[in-house]
Protein backbone atom coordinates (compact mmCIF):
# COMPACT_ATOMS: atom_id res chain seq x y z
CA UNK A 1 0.00 0.00 0.00
CA UNK A 2 0.72 3.48 -0.51
CA UNK A 3 -0.17 6.63 1.20
CA UNK A 4 -2.81 8.43 -1.01
CA UNK A 5 -3.34 11.66 0.95
CA UNK A 6 -4.05 13.58 3.86
CA UNK A 7 -7.44 15.13 4.89
CA UNK A 8 -7.30 18.01 7.02
CA UNK A 9 -10.37 19.55 8.91
CA UNK A 10 -10.53 23.82 8.38
CA UNK A 11 -13.73 25.51 10.12
CA UNK A 12 -12.51 28.89 7.20
CA UNK A 13 -12.00 26.91 4.41
CA UNK A 14 -11.22 29.83 2.20
CA UNK A 15 -8.69 31.23 4.58
CA UNK A 16 -6.85 28.11 4.72
CA UNK A 17 -6.80 27.40 0.66
CA UNK A 18 -5.10 30.81 0.70
CA UNK A 19 -2.77 30.07 3.28
CA UNK A 20 -1.37 26.96 1.53
CA UNK A 21 -1.93 28.17 -2.17
CA UNK A 22 0.51 30.83 -1.23
CA UNK A 23 2.89 28.59 0.75
CA UNK A 24 3.33 27.32 -2.81
CA UNK A 25 1.18 24.38 -3.23
CA UNK A 26 -1.18 23.52 -6.38
CA UNK A 27 -4.51 23.68 -6.02
CA UNK A 28 -6.07 20.60 -8.41
CA UNK A 29 -9.70 20.51 -6.77
CA UNK A 30 -12.73 23.40 -5.21
CA UNK A 31 -16.04 22.55 -4.05
CA UNK A 32 -17.70 24.59 -1.35
CA UNK A 33 -16.90 21.98 1.21
CA UNK A 34 -13.43 20.79 -0.25
CA UNK A 35 -10.06 21.68 -1.46
CA UNK A 36 -7.13 19.41 -3.01
CA UNK A 37 -4.00 20.24 -3.10
CA UNK A 38 -0.31 18.70 -5.23
CA UNK A 39 2.52 19.14 -3.16
CA UNK A 40 4.99 21.22 -4.92
CA UNK A 41 7.72 17.73 -5.13
CA UNK A 42 7.14 14.32 -5.40
CA UNK A 43 3.33 12.64 -6.01
CA UNK A 44 1.41 13.55 -2.48
CA UNK A 45 -1.34 15.39 -2.30
CA UNK A 46 -3.66 16.26 0.67
CA UNK A 47 -6.82 18.16 1.40
CA UNK A 48 -9.00 20.72 3.16
CA UNK A 49 -12.38 19.20 4.12
CA UNK A 50 -15.27 22.50 5.59
CA UNK A 51 -16.02 21.42 9.24
CA UNK A 52 -18.63 23.76 11.12
CA UNK A 53 -16.38 24.98 13.78
CA UNK A 54 -12.34 24.17 14.78
CA UNK A 55 -11.56 20.97 16.00
CA UNK A 56 -9.50 20.63 19.63
CA UNK A 57 -6.05 20.48 19.24
CA UNK A 58 -5.39 16.58 18.17
CA UNK A 59 -1.63 16.35 18.30
CA UNK A 60 -1.42 14.89 14.43
CA UNK A 61 1.10 16.70 12.86
CA UNK A 62 1.95 17.02 9.26
CA UNK A 63 4.98 16.92 7.61
CA UNK A 64 6.69 18.19 4.66
CA UNK A 65 10.16 17.72 3.31
CA UNK A 66 12.10 20.38 1.57
CA UNK A 67 16.11 20.05 1.23
CA UNK A 68 15.76 24.30 1.24
CA UNK A 69 14.07 23.86 4.84
CA UNK A 70 16.35 27.60 5.81
CA UNK A 71 15.99 28.91 2.72
CA UNK A 72 12.20 28.19 2.77
CA UNK A 73 11.12 29.34 6.43
CA UNK A 74 13.13 32.66 5.40
CA UNK A 75 11.13 33.21 2.13
CA UNK A 76 7.40 32.14 4.30
CA UNK A 77 8.60 34.54 6.96
CA UNK A 78 8.94 37.47 4.69
CA UNK A 79 5.47 36.51 3.51
CA UNK A 80 3.69 36.88 6.88
CA UNK A 81 3.71 33.21 8.22
CA UNK A 82 4.81 33.09 11.86
CA UNK A 83 6.50 29.95 12.86
CA UNK A 84 5.80 28.41 16.60
CA UNK A 85 9.58 26.92 16.21
CA UNK A 86 12.17 28.12 13.42
CA UNK A 87 14.40 25.44 11.89
CA UNK A 88 16.55 23.33 14.50
CA UNK A 89 18.43 20.25 14.52
CA UNK A 90 16.28 17.61 16.16
CA UNK A 91 18.57 14.48 18.32
CA UNK A 92 16.85 12.38 15.49
CA UNK A 93 18.35 13.61 13.08
CA UNK A 94 15.92 16.11 11.06
CA UNK A 95 16.17 19.87 10.79
CA UNK A 96 12.34 20.95 11.93
CA UNK A 97 10.49 24.22 11.53
CA UNK A 98 6.90 24.21 12.78
CA UNK A 99 3.75 26.56 12.38
CA UNK A 100 -0.03 26.05 12.47
CA UNK A 101 -2.21 26.45 9.26
CA UNK A 102 -5.67 28.66 10.06
CA UNK A 103 -7.68 25.45 10.55
CA UNK A 104 -4.73 24.98 13.84
CA UNK A 105 -3.58 22.04 12.03
CA UNK A 106 0.14 21.54 13.48
CA UNK A 107 2.93 22.00 10.05
CA UNK A 108 6.07 20.64 10.58
CA UNK A 109 8.72 21.33 7.29
CA UNK A 110 11.49 19.78 7.44
CA UNK A 111 14.55 18.05 5.87
CA UNK A 112 15.70 15.03 6.85
CA UNK A 113 17.80 13.54 3.62
CA UNK A 114 18.33 9.49 3.99
CA UNK A 115 18.07 9.59 7.59
CA UNK A 116 14.44 10.22 7.08
CA UNK A 117 14.01 6.66 5.89
CA UNK A 118 17.29 5.08 6.96
CA UNK A 119 18.07 6.38 10.32
CA UNK A 120 20.91 4.80 12.18
CA UNK A 121 18.56 3.28 14.60
CA UNK A 122 16.52 1.83 11.51
CA UNK A 123 14.63 -1.95 12.47
CA UNK A 124 15.81 -4.20 9.70
CA UNK A 125 13.63 -7.34 8.64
Amino acid sequence: MNLNQVTLPAADLERSVDFYRRMGFTQIVASPDYARFECTSGDATFSLHRVAQPLPHSHVVVYFETPQLDAEVERLLSAGYQFTQLPRDQRWLWREARLRDPGGNELCLFWAGENRRNPPWRVEG
